[in-house]
């Protein structure tokens, strides 16, 4: 796997493009507190229904399938919500997956063509985002690298861990916030996993 580039400091988005890449008539931000809760054992099963899901829905489309982010850490605190990694070969080709997914029990939720053709799919409940990326992406190879460097690496994954909770802490009704509030640890880690 090749070494992406570290990504790039941006500020948290405003009200206004976070409402431009919600699709339908969710919600632009959270409406309950976000909260970081100690690992679940029960997260790396939910990937696995979740992967059957979506394989079963998307056949030979699905050109690769990760759990990522904070519960596909082992140990590592997190939100109740699985990340899943979805590689298609043209993300901006919506009807060859879309369809298939919301059949499956997903539905399209964001839409960011500006940003790696990035589409995100919920299930009802919303404890999983579906990150859909095409081939050869940027920013999902750094998350199988930020992933892979925070299971073996203890010191990481609980700086990484503190800096969740301080965000939680600091921005509990806004993800734009809480995302950004954690950007210099994060690409701090990326840096020690060889990110350049």
């Amino acid at each position: 796997m090749r070494l992406p580039p570290l990504p790039t400091p941006v500020p948290p988005l405003t009200p206004e493009q976070m409402a431009m890449r919600a699709v339908g008539d969710r919600p632009t931000e959270v409406s309950q507190p976000i909260t970081v809760s100690e690992y679940d054992p029960s997260w790396p099963a939910r990937f696995e229904r979740e992967e059957q899901r979506i394989r079963a829905a998307l056949g030979p489309g699905v050109l690769a399938l990760d759990h990522v982010g904070s519960t596909a850490v082992p140990g590592l605190a997190a939100k109740d919500r699985v990340d899943i990694d979805l590689i298609v070969a043209d993300p901006a080709d919506e009807d060859a997956y879309v369809p298939a997914l919301t059949a499956a029990g997903y539905r399209l939720a964001t839409r960011e063509p500006h940003w790696y053709e990035h589409r995100a799919l919920w299930t009802a409940t919303h404890d999983v985002n579906l990150h859909v990326f095409g081939p050869d992406c940027d920013e999902h190879l750094r998350h199988l690298v930020f992933r892979d460097h925070l299971r073996a690496n203890p010191a990481d994954r609980e700086l990484y861990a503190a800096a969740k909770r301080q965000a939680a802490t600091d921005h509990p009704m806004s993800m734009a916030n809480y995302v950004a509030a954690k950007a210099t640890v994060v690409i701090a880690i990326l840096t020690r996993a060889g990110l350049t």
